[in-house]
């Protein structure tokens, strides 16, 4: 059978072995904490904070819209135009800011959406915190 190697990790540093009475004993270091809250989560939940919030992306496209859109609206307001360019300059603006403002308002109706999800899982810790067991310092 071959010899496995140690496994090691990159984050991890481990002291220079010692000798006590012919053992060699690796120190750890550890620091402690007052408490640790451990949060239980279904898959369903976990999704869902992978995700994070759909709005966000409405957020985003509806403010790249408008912000296209007052431009040309300035180029507009601001230049002699052929009415060819005058047209689709025209359409940019209008389709722009409509569907900018449909995005604001989808981004504002949903910009909450992910809270229950966390409220229903804070909810958890009110019902039932239960003190699982002390650190002895070292025991």
């Amino acid at each position: 059978m071959a010899k496995k190697e140690p496994l090691e990790c990159p984050h991890l540093k481990i002291a220079p072995q010692a000798e006590n009475n012919g053992k060699r004993y690796i120190e750890i270091r550890r620091g402690t904490v007052d408490s640790l809250l451990v949060c239980e989560i279904t898959d369903y939940e976990w999704d869902n904070l992978k995700k994070g919030m759909p709005a966000n992306l409405f957020l985003n496209f509806g403010i790249a819209l408008l912000s296209i859109s007052c431009s040309f609206l300035i180029a507009l307001l601001t230049t002699n135009i052929d009415s060819r360019i005058f047209i689709v300059f025209t359409v940019i603006v209008t389709v722009g800011f409509i569907i900018g403002i449909v995005l604001m308002c989808l981004w504002w109706r949903d910009r909450r959406s992910i809270d229950p999800l966390i409220k229903k899982i804070e909810h958890r810790f009110d019902k039932a915190v239960k003190p699982i067991g002390r650190d002895k310092g070292g025991e």
